[in-house]
């Protein structure tokens, strides 16, 4: 078995697809692994349901449970399994496409229709691009990667395997580089370098990460990118660190591994920030984070706790002004008396 589980119930139970255990139906597998969701087990229609092995039943099942150590790691196992079966349906090159006599494609791939793929393109064995994806010139794409519709990807960039780009990315725009001129006006500095993207990356859609000015604007293997992130030039973004949605990072900061950037969050250019930093949504950082797992809030960034601390005593200003204006009545009154 895929997830290794131990079966309770009927060992024959058909599933054809997957659904959410407050809605599903029959035929439908679905998990259980926050307890807060565990009254659904008990009235769901699943056939077949995931969950912990610490689960202790309040009560009897209809459907058929496969206990595992971690339910959510489980079913999103089988859910990858699943997507992995549907991609491998996808072969072959659909027409209207482009590819240059000098592209190298892989075996397996898949090229959707509307798709441009440039002069001396790499693309791996197994790899998916979906119709209307742009592919510059010497562009190189790893094995098993996904490149969803709408994709763009300028001249010279890299991603490695395993890499999914969702719709509507651009990958490799130029950065914003503008000289100031003594007359008021600003000259374009080209920006001659690329991005590369290291294996396993996910980026989400509508993305857009600018290629170095020189050099390589860097994601690192593992890296995580939401939806609507901009990442400017030569910045670098460590392994296994994970950015949410609508988050900026400013030209040549670099962001160390492991670390966890909130919504909306902004940092300014030219700053470093350590390993395993934890940047809370709309925050904006304004300086290097130097610390190993350090956590900052609020605009401008500082530490976690003093920013809780003092959105308190903020809510509290209203409360102390009208107490301040009584002790000073008193105080007042304590003058005339004297």
């Amino acid at each position: 078995m895929l997830i290794h589980g131990n079966v309770e119930g009927d060992p024959g139970a058909l599933v054809s697809s997957f659904g959410k255990i407050e809605e599903a139906k029959a035929g439908q597998l679905s998990f259980l692994a926050n307890p807060k969701y565990e009254d659904f087990l008990y009235t769901s229609g699943a056939s077949v349901i995931i969950v912990n092995n610490s689960l202790e039943l309040k009560q009897a099942v209809s459907a058929t449970l496969i206990k595992v150590p971690d339910a959510y790691s489980a079913f999103a196992q089988l859910l990858t399994a699943y997507q992995e079966m549907m991609s491998q349906q996808l072969q072959g090159i659909q027409e209207p496409s482009y590819i240059s006599k000098t592209a190298g494609i892989g075996e397996n791939v898949f090229v959707g229709a509307f798709t441009f793929i440039g002069e001396n393109v790499e693309i791996g064995n197994n790899v998916k691009i979906h119709p209307q994806v742009y592919i510059g010139n010497d562009v190189k794409i790893g094995d098993n990667s996904i490149i969803h519709p709408g994709v763009k990807i300028y001249h010279q960039c890299v991603a490695g395997k395993n890499v999914t780009i969702h719709a509507g990315s651009v990958i490799g725009s130029d950065g914003f580089g503008f000289a100031p001129q003594q007359d008021g006006t600003y000259k374009k500095i080209p920006q001659i370098g690329n991005v590369v993207i290291g294996d396993g990356v996910e980026i989400g859609s509508n993305c857009s990460i600018d290629r170095a000015t020189i050099g390589s604007t860097v994601i690192h293997p593992g890296a995580k990118l939401d939806n609507l992130i901009q990442i400017a030039h030569n910045v670098e973004i460590g392994s296994f660190t994970v950015i949410a949605a609508q988050a900026g990072v400013s030209g040549s900061t670099k962001i160390g591994k492991n670390a966890m950037i909130g919504g909306q969050a902004g940092i300014v250019g030219h700053v470093n920030i350590a390993d395993g930093a934890r940047i809370n949504a709309q925050s904006g950082v304004t300086k290097s984070i130097k610390e190993v797992n350090y956590a900052v809030s609020g605009s401008p960034a500082h530490e976690y706790g003093a920013a809780l601390r003092s959105q308190a005593v903020q809510r509290n200003l209203p409360e102390m002004e009208k107490r301040i204006a009584e002790l000073e009545k008193i105080v007042q009154a304590l003058k005339v008396e004297s």
